[in-house]
């Protein structure tokens, strides 16, 4: 937050066209000494800094600012993602929007809470249950594929663009019932798949397999998600 202010600050590319910050890189630094501390054994994977092995089974996976675009232009919704993996899969997952004072945290097995200005309660998806009562978030038009972009048409969801990790912050407190993203790392996607899952909802690819680990996700509350992944099949 140091960095942050509702103005245009100064980003350079890195080599996918994508910009980052001077905050991107402090965020991360800082996450990796606090889990160094704690953690000396355990691995860490970071968007800015790459990898660092560890001999505990365990691997911490960091995106200091998911949505910087959105924090370079003043845009309120951006969020810091940490996600810890073990042996049996991805075990903890937390978005955090530093702006907000909001946080969604969760464990597997453990559920999901939801922290809005010091007030904490469980975070659960919302019980809506036909397309045209469903409110459908994604990062943006031009990072989909054709069969993405094709969804977006389709008579039924109020379609907004409110995404990056903000939008599965939504999702998981039941303030929007589709999720769609694509072109994902693994630690874009390494923490939602802990809080959807714990928030009660379903996160797969775009045909339907579950847990998927990079590219083009979609998640739901999942009353709403074999028609939504029905309706992506019709557009591959």
């Amino acid at each position: 937050m140091r960095w942050f202010s509702p103005r245009s600050l100064d980003s350079r590319a890195k080599s996918d066209g994508s910009p980052v910050t001077e905050a991107d890189r402090a965020a991360e630094e800082f996450l990796r000494l606090e889990l160094a501390r704690r953690y000396p054994d355990d691995a860490v994977l970071g968007e800015e800094y790459g990898s660092v092995e560890g001999s505990s089974g365990r691997r911490w996976v960091i995106d200091p600012i998911d949505g910087t675009r959105s924090f370079v232009r003043g845009v309120p919704l951006f969020t810091t993602l940490l996600a810890m993996i073990d042996e049996a899969g991805p075990a903890v997952g937390v978005a955090n929007v530093p702006p907000l004072e909001e946080t969604v945290a969760a464990g597997r097995g453990l559920g999901a809470e939801h922290t809005y200005a010091g007030e904490v309660r469980v975070a659960r998806v919302s019980t809506v249950g036909r397309l045209d009562e469903s409110y459908l978030v994604t990062s943006g038009i031009e990072y989909l594929p054709e069969r993405g972009r094709r969804l977006l048409l389709e008579p039924g969801p109020l379609v907004r663009t409110w995404g990056d990790g903000y939008g599965y912050v939504l999702l998981a407190t039941g303030r929007a019932e589709i999720m769609l993203d694509a072109g994902l790392a693994l630690w874009d996607v390494a923490p939602m798949l802990v809080i959807v899952a714990e928030a009660g909802g379903s996160i797969t690819d775009y045909d339907g397999t579950p847990f998927p680990q990079a590219g083009d996700v979609v998640s739901t509350n999942g009353h709403v998600h074999d028609a939504v992944v029905g309706l992506l099949g019709r557009h591959t």
